[in-house]
């Protein structure tokens, strides 16, 4: 069973999409996870069921990263895309909190040419999961942050949250 809730956060209301698990801390891996207005974004269709104690572990930790208490997600994702998604995903898990990578390092670290940038800002852009697979990350090979399926602004926000960029 397809399972959602919403939460606040400082970029809006947050859409939590997820199933039952036995392995998951608190029950329940996440699918998507999106932004209002996220261009690609999950919405609520019939069939998903309304239960926010089923995402109580996930809520928790989604507001001690916020909190400034959290710099790691310890949460179970159900895995989709293709294997070339999967891959440049993996590689975004990797990003260590506070730091950044551009879009060929990300290429270079999948094993792909750097001429693949396109290819990863695509997969990139295809990311179920905002803010927990952080594809906010990844900036531009000058050092802008560039696109954000969550909306530049919203990336702008997280790598000032994450120290990355300072306070305006």
């Amino acid at each position: 069973m397809t399972l959602y809730t919403t939460i606040d956060c400082p970029l809006g209301e947050l859409l939590l999409v997820g199933e039952r698990s036995a392995t998951a801390s608190g029950g329940t891996a996440l699918a998507p996870l999106s932004l209002p207005g996220q261009k690609g974004g999950a919405t609520v269709q019939d069939g998903l069921s309304e239960d926010a104690e089923a995402f109580t572990e996930i809520a928790a930790q989604l507001k001690s990263y916020f909190g400034g208490k959290r710099t790691r997600f310890d949460i179970e994702l159900l895995v989709t895309g293709s294997d070339f998604q999967r891959q440049v995903w993996n590689a975004l898990e990797t990003i260590p909190y506070g730091k950044t990578l551009s879009y060929g390092d990300i290429a270079t670290q999948i094993g792909a040419p750097r001429a693949a940038v396109r290819a990863v800002g695509t997969a990139i852009g295809a990311n179920p999961l905002l803010v927990v697979r952080p594809c906010h990350r990844v900036i531009g090979a000058d050092g802008s942050p560039t696109g954000y399926a969550g909306g530049l602004e919203r990336k702008q926000q997280l790598l000032t949250h994450e120290g990355v960029l300072q306070a305006a």
